[in-house]
C-alpha cells in the first residue's frame, strides 16, 4: 500500500519511485554485450528486472539511466511501459543516479522515496521490496536491503597471506533496491561529486552526511549478476520463483 506522512498536521501520500542505472559496460562479464543487455530466460537481464519492480504495488514509476551510444533501449518492447521513463546516464554510478534525480525534481517532494535498484539484479522479489518498505516507511533517512555474510572473512597482506580472521559478526553484504527519501539522497549524492568523495552505493554518499541508513535483512537470492556463470543462477532463481517474463512487457 502507498505510505503516507504526516507534516504540520497535513497527511501526505507519499510517493514511490524507482531509479535503475543502467549506463554501465559490464568489463567484469568479457563480453561485447552490455550486461543488462544480455540474454535470461528468454529475454534480457534488464526487461526482468524492469518487470520484478513493476510487479510491486503503488509504485508512481521507473527512472532507467542508459548510456549516452545506448542503442538497443529502443527496441525493447517495455522502453513504451507507461510507468517507465529514461535519461542518459553519466560515467560514474552517481551521475546516473543524479541525472534521474533531476528529471524526478519537478515529480516528488522531498519526503517521497527514492528505491535505486540494480540493473543486473533480476531476482529481487516483490516481498522484500515490500519488507523494506514497511520497515522504512516512518524513518527519516531510509536504508538498504543486505545479508548477513555467512562465510569466513580473512584479512591478507600484499603477499597473499593472512594476517587475521575478521569478526563476521557485524559485517553485512549490502545489495539493492536502496530506499531513501528524495531530500536525503539528491544531498548527499550532489555533495559527494561536489567533493570528489568516493561513494560506492547510496548508503555510502548518505553515510557521509553523517546520517545512519537502516539495513533491512534481505534474500540470499538476491543476486548480482557480475560474472559469466551468474546468468545460469539467475535463470534458475527466476524459474523457481516462477516469475521469468519471457516477453519483456
Amino acid at each position: 500500500m502507498m505510505n503516507s506522512t504526516t507534516i504540520n498536521n497535513t497527511t501526505i501520500k507519499e510517493q514511490l519511485w524507482f531509479i535503475v542505472p543502467a549506463a554501465g559496460v559490464g568489463r567484469r562479464m568479457r563480453s561485447q554485450q552490455s550486461k543488462q543487455y544480455l540474454a535470461l530466460a528468454g529475454s534480457t537481464v534488464l526487461e526482468q528486472t524492469l518487470n520484478a519492480l513493476l510487479a510491486i504495488d503503488d509504485i508512481a514509476g521507473i527512472v532507467v539511466a542508459i548510456h549516452a551510444n545506448d542503442r538497443q533501449w529502443e527496441s525493447l518492447v517495455i522502453a513504451d511501459h507507461e510507468k517507465i521513463h529514461n535519461v542518459r546516464g553519466g560515467k560514474e554510478r552517481c551521475d546516473s543516479v543524479l541525472a534521474a534525480l533531476h528529471f524526478l525534481e519537478d515529480k516528488m517532494s522531498s519526503v517521497d522515496w527514492v528505491l535505486v535498484h540494480d540493473a543486473a539484479r533480476p531476482c529481487i522479489q516483490p516481498q522484500s521490496v515490500q519488507k523494506m518498505i514497511n520497515e522504512l516507511h516512518n524513518d527519516e533517512v531510509g536504508g538498504i536491503l543486505a545479508v548477513p555474510v555467512s562465510d569466513t572473512l580473512k584479512k591478507v597482506n600484499d603477499e597473499q597471506c593472512i594476517q587475521a580472521t575478521v569478526d563476521r559478526s557485524t559485517i553485512y553484504q549490502a545489495q539493492t533496491p536502496q530506499m531513501f527519501r528524495y531530500g536525503v539522497i539528491y544531498r548527499a549524492l550532489t555533495q559527494a561529486t561536489d567533493h570528489q568523495q568516493p561513494i560506492t552505493d547510496e548508503a555510502s554518499a548518505v553515510e557521509q552526511m553523517g546520517l545512519l541508513p537502516k539495513v533491512v535483512i534481505g534474500c540470499q537470492d538476491n543476486i548480482k549478476i557480475t560474472h559469466s556463470g551468474d546468468l545460469w543462477l539467475a535463470e534458475m532463481i527466476l524459474r523457481y520463483y516462477g516469475t521469468i517474463n519471457t516477453k519483456g512487457d
